[in-house]
């Protein structure tokens, strides 16, 4: 068995290294990719069937890599490790994770023990591991914002992008009224109807509370401008 570490923090990537030795003696191989462009390249040129990532990274993040992975190769399986348990990665990783893949999602504050175990999990015997404490946070802020809808979810990246309701309504084959509402659902969710309306751009004030609570990130946000753009080239800016 190959794995292929990207990983950009070399202390981590020697880390896994290690930890990949001791809990893995199937495998032959280890290499490293330092961020998702090289390992993206590293994983092509290697067919690397197993892989661990970590998810902010430098040039290309890892839910863009893995995306671009999956889509050469959907039976690669990959770990994501990370110290974020963002909203917006989870909701990455779900909408490009192949039909029956195994995956994992483990935070690097997990204990050595629980890694192993993880690693185990996923490349040897192909089942879905998602940290315990990810599913702990996500309890937590489930009971402080209502989750957003993905109809809801798109409309919130592009307003938080900075296009006006016509344009939404445009990208997302939908009608101004259907725009508008959605964002009264999540001004709600957001937990800005209790707020003074006077006091606040409620535009502004639902990103805001959106970054604030991790339902969306910059990296969310930079997929976002790269997809809009794409578009809006796509109808020749019309």
């Amino acid at each position: 068995m190959k794995v292929l570490i990207i990983e950009d923090d070399q202390f981590h990537a020697s880390y896994l290294q290690d930890t990949i030795a001791e809990a893995l003696p199937e495998v032959t191989e280890t290499r490293h990719a330092s961020d998702g462009i090289a390992g993206q390249s590293e994983a092509r040129a290697t067919q690397a069937r197993a892989i661990v990532m970590d998810l902010q990274m430098g040039r290309q993040n890892g839910v863009e890599t893995a995306r671009a992975i999956w889509a050469e190769r959907p039976d690669t399986r990959i770990l994501f490790w990370s110290n974020y348990a963002d909203e917006a990665y989870l909701r990455g990783i779900a909408g490009i994770v192949p039909e029956d893949c195994p995956y994992g999602y483990v935070m690097k504050t997990a204990s050595n023990d629980w890694l192993k175990i993880a690693l185990r999990a996923v490349f040897v015997e192909g089942q879905i591991m998602v940290d315990r404490e990810i599913h702990r946070l996500q309890h937590r802020r489930k009971r402080e914002v209502t989750r957003p809808t993905e109809s809801e979810y798109a409309v919130l990246l592009d307003l938080a992008i900075g296009l006006p309701d016509k344009m939404i309504a445009a990208r997302r084959h939908m009608s101004l009224r259907t725009v508008q509402n959605r964002l009264l659902s999540l001004y709600d969710k957001l937990g800005l109807e209790d707020e003074q309306a006077e006091r606040f751009n409620r535009r502004v004030r639902a990103v805001n509370r959106a970054l604030v609570t991790r339902v969306i990130n910059l990296e969310a946000l930079e997929a976002a401008e790269r997809d809009f753009r794409a578009w809006s080239q796509g109808r020749g800016d019309r």
